[in-house]
């Protein structure tokens, strides 16, 4: 069977100041019709490039691209721009990684789909509206029709994804790459993700080309795994072979750097720990953690939320009753002194909103929270303020977080002097020095820009900036869940260490179970906004008494 794609002999170079730097080298694969092949590796190895290179993505003006990519017997790389466009967006499509970014938010969502028909095929108006609801109803979104009228903001991240999906498939094309489509969605969604593009893999008969950092996403869905590093081709093979029996060192320290769910590491091995052969590894047992929990809950609470509920009104008109979204609908729970406790659930469950209202960024609608024994809920906001400082958060994106004109020398500086942390400027800078090389950066780094940072070190400024007001309580919400495994491991055994070094309590929020369960003592398992379950993580885990919990372990991807 001749392949539907072909990359022989690919090299991408980045031209930068009059020099150019070899991203992707000697990279050879063949992709075969109805077949689904995986590509994997950290942030960095080549993945997305070379699916922008068979997508012809790559601006000419700071990359040149050599080797050869076929698609059937066309040779890619030698189309003119024309002929090109009139494959991509056709018979070759993709799913970007962030569909937020990739829609337009000034275009409804079924403009956006009908546009793609209008371009490639010769449908009318009436056709290609129907067309468009049919795609919607085959990816699975509910209420089709009212969604094509929706704007991106007002979909969830999973149906945003899915309407990406409709727009790839809408001219039926024969290759579909998908570039990390699932990177931050909750498990569930994901789950569904996977199986909807496995379910429309075999009705259109197409092949996928799947791009992911997660190794055991990719026992779920690919045949073939392509394992890349650093831009070269570290081993290829069928991909049940190649988990049971990987022959590249990468490729079993990728396998072991997720957190496991059947024991508990004092530390993650990382992929660099791994391949230095210097990982020792050392597990909890379960009298070490029995006599920590006695001594945590020994002492009061360090926080104690009672009956919280943070309410959402909105009005469609003026006659209308006000409808309501209980965000977080009477919630109970408390946190100790040296604690790190869980909050897991699928998107939309109320997690962020908890750690939001904690903060005093939401408006709680009812109920308590208490801080040391003070009710932060019964304070004014000049009160309020004054606990600020010792409640900090380490955001989910810390792109979006750091300010874009600011070096992040000065990002974590301008706090500390609104809080009068230290004496001087110069004991704030110095403080400032000490506290990049304790999460891993250097003191240069201090007068650099945020965009001259990788993503895992983009999360690093965002742990040193929240560490600089000497905080007792920290809210980690989603903080690594755009990281690939590797750097992941690195940051959550970072969190760990200074969460000893700097004696802080930690509310670590997270769609992703294995990572909840390595970083917490106790667990919330938050559904519509209420409790549906809270204990020791590792019980929970164990014995799941809500069958809500258990549908939520079992979507976790496992590995073969």
């Amino acid at each position: 069977m001749k392949p539907l794609l072909s990359v022989k002999n690919l090299a991408i170079f980045f031209k930068n100041n009059h020099q150019q730097k070899k991203v992707v080298s000697n990279i050879n694969f063949d992709v075969y019709p109805n077949q689904i092949v995986g590509i994997v590796g950290e942030s960095g190895s080549g993945k997305s490039v070379t699916s922008m290179a068979i997508m012809g993505l790559l601006p000419a003006t700071i990359s040149t691209v050599s080797g050869s990519i076929f698609y059937q017997d066309l040779e890619l790389l030698k189309l003119s721009n024309t002929k090109l466009r009139n494959i991509v967006g056709k018979e070759i499509s993709m799913i970007f990684q962030e569909p937020m970014t990739s829609l337009n938010p000034s275009l409804t969502c079924g403009f956006q789909v009908a546009e793609v028909l209008e371009q490639h095929t010769t449908l009318s108006k009436q056709e290609i509206a129907q067309e468009v609801l049919q795609l919607f109803q085959k990816v699975k979104l509910p209420r089709a029709k009212k969604m094509l009228k929706q704007y991106p903001h007002e979909l969830s991240g999973g149906q945003k994804q899915r309407v990406m999906i409709a727009m790839a498939l809408a001219c039926k094309p024969k290759l579909l790459i998908a570039d990390e489509p699932t990177t931050a969605l909750d498990v569930s969604v994901q789950h569904d993700i996977i199986c909807l593009l496995k379910e429309l893999q075999q009705e259109y008969a197409m092949s996928i080309l799947f791009i992911s950092h997660d190794l055991a996403l990719m026992s779920e869905i690919a045949n073939h795994l392509i394992v890349m590093q650093k831009g070269t081709l570290i081993e290829q093979g069928e991909a049940k072979e190649l988990f049971l029996h990987p022959k590249e060192s990468y490729t079993k320290a990728l396998l072991n750097a997720k957190p496991k769910l059947s024991f508990r590491y004092k530390k993650l091995p990382s992929v660099n720990s791994y391949l230095q052969n210097d990982f020792v590894e050392e597990i909890y047992t379960p009298k070490e953690r029995a006599k920590f929990h006695q001594q945590l809950y020994s002492q009061p609470p360090l926080l104690e939320v009672k009956n919280l509920k943070t309410y959402y009104f909105s009005k469609n008109n003026w006659f209308s009753k006000p409808s309501v979204v209980k965000a977080v609908d009477n919630v109970s729970f408390q946190v100790y002194k040296g604690e790190t406790i869980g909050l897991v659930g699928e998107s939309g469950s109320g997690k962020s909103t908890i750690g939001r209202t904690i903060l005093g960024l939401e408006k709680a609608t009812g109920g308590e929270i208490w801080y040391q024994g003070v009710n932060l809920e019964a304070l004014n906001t000049l009160e309020r303020k004054k606990y600020s400082r010792q409640i900090q958060l380490i955001f989910q994106d810390p792109y979006s977080s750091l300010n874009p004109v600011l070096k992040v020398g000065d990002a974590i500086l301008e706090p500390m002097e609104k809080h009068k942390i230290l004496a001087s400027k110069k004991e704030r800078k110095a403080y400032i020095y000490q506290l990049l090389e304790k999460v891993g950066l250097d003191k240069e780094h201090y007068h650099r820009y945020p965009h001259e940072f990788s993503g895992g070190q983009r999360q690093r400024i965002g742990i040193a900036r929240a560490l600089a007001l000497q905080p007792k309580l920290i809210i980690c919400d989603e903080s690594v869940s755009a990281l690939d495994v590797s750097v992941q491991a690195q940051v959550l055994n970072l969190l760990n260490e200074l969460k000893q070094e700097f004696d802080f309590t930690c509310i670590f929020i997270s769609h992703d179970l294995s990572v909840v369960k390595f970083m917490s003592d106790q667990l919330i398992v938050l559904h519509q906004g209420k409790i549906e379950e809270l204990g020791d993580a590792d019980n929970i885990y164990q014995n799941p008494k809500s069958s809500y919990t258990k549908a939520l372990i079992e979507a976790i991807p496992k590995g073969i």
